[in-house]
């Protein structure tokens, strides 16, 4: 098998999905008391890049079963879900499952239920 490497583009940055033994993950969290639904998730995040003063960011979640309130405030998010299962379900309306290889934007404002059904790890964008 022969292998190419690809000469950097200036202005692309380019990152590996993260393997614990090479990333730096911050410390395992929860989420907020308030926000607890049902379960006992914790969550990891690996940043991985952010521009335009931090209002650009770039990083892979992950979480662990449970069920949260989702309150986006004033920001965009991008989510591919690399691995897992979850439910979202908006306020008044019908859960969306999604899981891995799919994707989907929440839009600011966007208030709801998140539901991670099995362990979910994805890579997201966020803009604010």
């Amino acid at each position: 098998m022969q292998h190419f490497r690809v000469a950097p583009t200036p202005g692309v940055s380019v990152h590996r999905a993260p393997r614990a033994s090479r990333a730096a993950v911050r410390p395992s969290f929860r989420p907020q008391p308030e926000r607890l639904i049902s379960g006992d998730p914790t969550y990891k995040t690996w940043a991985q890049d952010a521009a335009r003063g931090e209002t650009v960011k770039t990083g892979v979640w992950e979480a662990t079963p449970g069920e949260t309130h989702s309150i986006k405030g004033e920001f965009f998010e991008f989510c591919h879900i690399l691995s897992g299962v979850i439910e979202l379900t908006p306020e008044g309306g019908e859960p969306v499952v999604y899981r891995a290889g799919d994707s989907f934007v929440v839009k600011p404002g966007y208030v709801g239920v998140w539901k991670t059904v099995e362990t979910v790890r994805k890579i997201c964008l966020t803009v604010s």
